[in-house]
């Protein structure tokens, strides 16, 4: 792994790739992010830089590493959330040093991503007050539309199938109404 990684990460997420390609869930972005970071994905998951741990924009790019490019490279498959306490524990650290200060909204956004990915009900919350300073009312949206499913279920249901979790007759009904996040 060279030093440049969290460059490399940003640049990729933020300048090469546009909004519509974060949440489509299309298979050549999926593809892309396998063939480009599957290697460092599997490097961090083994050794963690402690740059990780101090510095704002590597902290960002772990995140990033751990809580989205799984969801791309693993789609469908449990994989897909086998780092998330990782990118939790990053995500929260980085928010308590303030890391998140002076970053661009967007940054923020996936800076504060694995509250809302969370299954934990507190975890849940504090998404909802994160999202909310961002002053983005769609970001807000989904932040009280995951956090509302958690406090319902104490669960994503959408996992379910993915995850070999038995499902409930009322997440079986919820879910027939809801599409959910390409999971």
């Amino acid at each position: 792994m060279n030093d440049d990684w969290p460059e490399d990460v940003l640049t990729f997420w933020f300048d090469e790739l546009t909004p519509e390609d974060w949440y489509t869930g299309k298979e050549e972005i999926d593809a892309a992010i396998r063939a480009r970071f599957l290697p460092l994905y599997e490097t961090m998951k083994r050794d963690q830089p402690r740059t990780m741990l101090s510095e704002p924009r590597a902290a960002l790019a772990a995140i990033i590493v751990f809580d989205q490019f799984p969801r791309n490279i693993f789609r469908r498959q449990p994989a897909a959330f086998g780092t998330d306490q990782l990118a939790m524990g990053l995500s929260s650290n980085a928010v308590d040093r303030g890391f998140d200060d002076g970053m661009s909204m967007a940054q923020k956004q996936f800076m504060y991503m694995p509250f809302m990915h969370s299954e934990v009900l507190a975890d849940q919350e504090r998404s909802v007050m994160l999202f909310g300073g961002l002053g983005n009312e769609d970001s807000l949206k989904y932040a009280i539309e995951h956090r509302d499913i958690v406090a319902r279920f104490g669960r994503f249901p959408h996992r379910n199938r993915v995850l070999g979790r038995e499902s409930s007759a009322e997440e079986e009904a919820f879910l027939k109404e809801h599409a959910g996040y390409g999971q």
